[in-house]
């Protein structure tokens, strides 16, 4: 499978997912093992507190997770995420979330994820694994896919 190809498909996808959708995350890159996405807070997406809610930052790196660790034209799961929460963001805020693949063999592969707010200041990161199942993403066959 092309790198071409595979990011393609998984913009396709991404643009079909509902939950993607309803957070409006935007997909700004796709490459080998990489994945970079943005969303603006909005009022609907606060705590108690009135800071971003935690399941809103977990689902801006998961976009990113997703869309990186599938990125080889391999069917891939989540088996674990770990996430360190370092500031807190607001309504009006943006987001983005980096996620970069830092070990892979055939069965998982291992991304750790950054979000920064719109000045540049971390905001959190995350550490995450990924079961790489033998199933070609929908679209691909099997003899396209990299190992």
């Amino acid at each position: 499978m092309s790198e071409q190809g595979g990011t393609e498909l998984l913009e396709k996808m991404a643009t079909q997912e509902p939950f993607r959708r309803l957070m409006d995350v935007q997909v700004l890159r796709i490459a080998s093992g990489y994945a970079k996405v943005r969303m603006k807070v909005d009022q609907n997406m606060l705590n108690i507190h009135g800071i971003t809610h935690g399941g809103a930052l977990f689902a801006l790196v998961d976009e990113a997770f997703e869309l990186a660790s599938n990125s080889h034209g391999t069917v891939a799961v989540a088996l674990n995420m770990n996430i360190t929460f370092f500031a807190p963001t607001g309504a009006g805020d943006v987001l983005t979330a980096e996620a970069k693949e830092i070990n892979r063999t055939r069965r998982t592969a291992t991304y750790q994820i950054s979000v920064s707010n719109q000045d540049g200041q971390l905001v959190c990161i995350c550490q995450a694994l990924v079961y790489r199942k033998r199933d070609p993403l929908p679209g691909i066959a099997r003899n396209e896919q990299e190992t």
